[in-house]
């Protein structure tokens, strides 16, 4: 992951901050390094941060930092940079910093990114040709940004000079992965220990909790249609052809919705495609209309209903956001072309999509 070194010299790592950075993907990089030298006894590893200016740059969670330097104070290639981003990074837009990025990675840089930052990299053209991943949340809007890229649902990945993570506690593993390689399995399960995480994790691991653990269910065929849902978000299915793919009838199929989840298959899925939408909406920038054929919708106005239906607002009033600018003309739908949903039959709701 990091470039190799000359003699026996420490690993060193430059941070860039992009605003609205995740602390907690910041600090499972560099908490492993700061314990490897303590355990040690030795300076492996050496890092500073660094912004587009030098100045203080915020975090999600409104702590500020301080950092070291500026991009343009490094007149050489530093040997390792980590871009460090989190809400927001999809709009992040500095030419001054892709600048940057690219003329280090042409002089030879190790470049990596932690929770959104693959979307800078993506940005500056840093990830063609590579693998990457991105934190679970953004896989969707992220591939459909860029469908050219070789994007997987990976904790980790390294491919040659580039390496991403996908935030939260993943660094830690990519770095417990890489002081394992780098000065032996001893070192990182010490550094685990210190962490009190039991397991060191693969790249190729799982980012979410299994379904059974996220909804606390354990029927074998109920899973199967939720995961046949989850994969078909934007070619929707319909109930006859999910009960099919798990060796239901529809009755069964329905059943075991109502006895475990207390809905309908066609609600559930609605709920699950609106939830793609909104994330497409606030996560990338494309079209209202691009965002409801990608969340399986062949209607836009069916979609602004039910969108509005679920979440109290328009997807163009979504994209806006809280204290964005005065809805327009057309933004809003009149009373009368609105369903009340909660009214609506399953079969209505399917033949909404």
């Amino acid at each position: 992951m990091f470039k190799p070194v000359a003699g026996s010299g420490p690993d060193k790592v430059v941070f860039v901050l992009i605003p609205n950075f995740s602390m907690i993907a910041l600090s499972g990089v560099v908490e492993p390094m700061r314990l490897a030298n303590r355990i040690s006894g030795k300076t492996l590893y050496q890092w500073e941060t660094a912004s587009r200016d030098g100045e203080t740059v915020m975090a999600s969670n409104a702590f500020p930092i301080q950092t070291d330097k500026s991009v343009a104070d490094y007149n050489y290639a530093p040997t390792n940079v980590i871009l460090c981003s989190g809400i927001d990074a999809h709009v992040y837009k500095d030419n001054a910093v892709f600048g940057w990025l690219r003329r280090w990675a042409r002089e030879g840089s190790h470049i990596g990114a932690i929770c959104t930052g693959a979307h800078v990299l993506a940005h500056a053209g840093l990830l063609k040709g590579y693998r990457c991943t991105i934190h679970w949340e953004n896989l969707d809007s992220f591939t459909e940004e860029f469908p050219d890229l070789d994007v997987r649902a990976e904790l980790f990945e390294v491919d040659r000079d580039r390496f991403t993570c996908a935030g939260g506690v993943s660094g830690l593993d990519m770095m417990l992965n890489e002081i394992a390689t780098r000065h032996g399995q001893d070192l990182a399960a010490a550094v685990a220990e210190q962490f009190m995480h039991e397991r060191m994790r693969e790249g190729h691991d799982d980012q979410r909790l299994p379904l059974q653990a996220r909804l606390r269910i354990s029927h074998p065929k109920l899973i199967r249609a939720i995961s046949e849902m989850e994969r078909h978000t934007e070619e929707a299915l319909t109930r006859d052809e999910i009960a099919d793919r798990v060796g239901l009838s529809r009755r069964q199929l329905e059943r075991l919705f109502r006895r475990y989840l207390n809905t309908s298959p066609a609600r559930y899925y609605l709920k699950l495609r609106l939830n793609r939408a909104k994330t497409l909406l606030t996560q990338t920038t494309m079209p209202v209309t691009e965002v409801a054929f990608a969340s399986g919708f062949t209607s836009a106005s069916h979609f602004s209903k039910c969108y509005r239906d679920m979440f109290g607002r328009t997807p163009r009033a979504e994209r806006r956001g809280p204290g964005g600018a005065p809805l327009e003309d057309g933004d809003l739908l009149a009373e009368e072309d609105l369903e009340d949903f909660d009214d609506l039959d399953d079969d209505s709701i399917e033949a909404m999509g």
